[in-house]
């Protein structure tokens, strides 16, 4: 057992002993690695016109340090399915996501950062061959980002359960 409490088995809040060395991995990675250049990213986001767009040699320095961390193996920790993921059951992945957590840059640098990770689990889980293809693929890559938007009257949440509206076939699609 790595850390945790642990009472009795139903309790194990322990990281498995196949995560332990990912950990270990990411904790040098994001200290030797990521820390060094997160006070420059930040720099060269200074007098960008807008906050969302980037600063010139932003997006230069996150590419470099996320081919850095891909060439590593410390890329998508997210997924269950270790055809897709690391194999990591949420209870290890939470121990990694609380490292990543630390440093503002160290989720996007290792490809585990909102809203690709919830839109990469929704296409793993239920897309077809053909969208996973087209987007799946290129975003466990970090070829491209994603988004998620939704909106609809008399409905004030981010909760994608609480939608009220429907939508019925009728026979004509």
């Amino acid at each position: 057992m790595y850390s945790g409490v642990a009472t009795d088995d139903a309790m194990n809040l322990a990281m498995s002993a196949k995560a332990v060395p990912l950990y270990e991995a990411v904790k040098k990675f994001i200290s030797e690695e990521i820390e060094p250049h997160t006070r420059r990213y930040f720099e060269l986001g200074e007098g960008r016109s807008d906050r969302w767009s980037y600063g010139p040699g932003q997006l230069e320095l996150l590419e470099q340090l996320k081919s850095k961390a891909k060439k590593a193996g410390l890329w998508n920790f997210f997924l269950p399915n270790a055809e897709t993921g690391e194999g990591l059951s949420n209870l290890d992945y939470a121990y990694i996501a609380v490292e990543l957590g630390k440093n503002p840059i160290a989720s996007e640098v290792m490809n585990c950062s909102a809203p690709d990770t919830g839109n990469m689990e929704v296409l793993e889980r239920v897309g077809t061959p053909e969208q996973k293809e087209k987007w799946l693929k290129p975003l466990m890559n970090g070829e491209i980002r994603s988004a998620y938007a939704m909106t609809e009257p008399d409905v004030a949440s981010s909760d994608a359960k609480n939608l009220a509206c429907r939508a019925e076939r009728d026979g004509d699609e």
